[in-house]
């Protein structure tokens, strides 16, 4: 058991999802008190989303998971659902904001669109140690390994005082506990995908496209040439450590500005 410890959970899957149920109930059986606020239904990709041009509506869900949890399935976006469940339904701010477990993988470049990392930045955003977790498989696979690593990860994040401005972005490979070769903190890597439109035509004759895309192989960032980012080399991308079988913590940050720039700023005519 642990210490007293308040958690609010989302993700971007929806509240029918087999990851936030398996994580909830697994966070609920160890100890915390769990408040489960996230989407009626699956917002995968949906970024940092925010409604605003629309009422958010937000109705209890009680029967889906274990009885210790409190859960509500929100109309809007996982940022909302987050933004919601901090000045809305919960009294005081919660020790954890934790998001996921995503049915598939949030790696390198993933993170700028994925609904379940922005659920946790939100979290960050606003102070509170928070943490992503994704399990490297898009069909139903088994989440509980996953689920009992996020317990062990956060009475560590407690016992280290990790910053409560660096979001944690956890992917699991879909293995057995015994099977994984081990945990690596690691650089956010570069994936680039293939895009793809599939033009369509409804049964009304108006033309729509389907967004489809492949991943293609990581491709290295560039900047980790110069001198000023070479520390980070020491650390694998976590592509490359997904691959060997770890399961990988890259810390994130929501601020995107790019130091290097400003350490060796270019003689740019502003036009001031």
């Amino acid at each position: 058991m642990v210490e007293p410890c308040r958690v609010l959970v989302s993700n971007d899957d929806g509240i029918l999802a087999t990851g936030i149920q398996t994580l909830a109930n697994t966070l609920a059986k160890a100890g915390y008190t769990v408040t489960v606020v996230c989407p009626d239904r699956e917002r995968s990709a949906t970024g940092h989303g925010l409604t605003l041009h629309e009422p958010i509506r937000v109705e209890p869900m009680p029967g889906i998971f274990d009885p210790g949890v409190r859960a509500w399935a929100c109309s809007g976006n996982p940022s909302d659902c987050v933004k919601l469940g901090l000045s809305a339904i919960l009294d005081e701010p919660p020790d954890f904001v934790v998001s996921g477990i995503n049915h598939g993988a949030n790696l390198g470049t993933d993170v700028l669109y994925s609904g379940t990392v922005s659920a946790a930045m939100e979290g960050t955003i606003e102070g509170i140690s928070s943490v992503a977790f994704s399990l490297v498989n898009h069909a139903q696979g088994d989440f509980q390994a996953a689920a009992n690593f996020a317990c062990t990860l956060l009475k560590q994040i407690k016992a280290e005082q990790i910053p409560t401005s660096v979001l944690l972005n956890v992917n699991i490979p879909p293995l057995a506990e015994t099977e994984f070769a081990g945990v690596q903190i690691t650089r956010q890597g570069i994936r680039r995908y293939i895009d793809s439109f599939e033009k369509r035509v409804d049964p009304r004759g108006k033309t729509y496209f389907w967004l489809a895309g492949e991943a293609i192989e990581e491709v290295e960032d560039p900047d980790l040439s110069s001198a000023t980012d070479r520390p980070a080399q020491a650390f694998p991308t976590d592509v490359q450590a997904i691959k060997a079988g770890y399961i990988t913590i890259t810390p994130l940050h929501y601020n995107l500005t790019y130091t290097p720039f400003l350490d060796r700023p270019p003689h740019l005519s502003l036009g001031l």
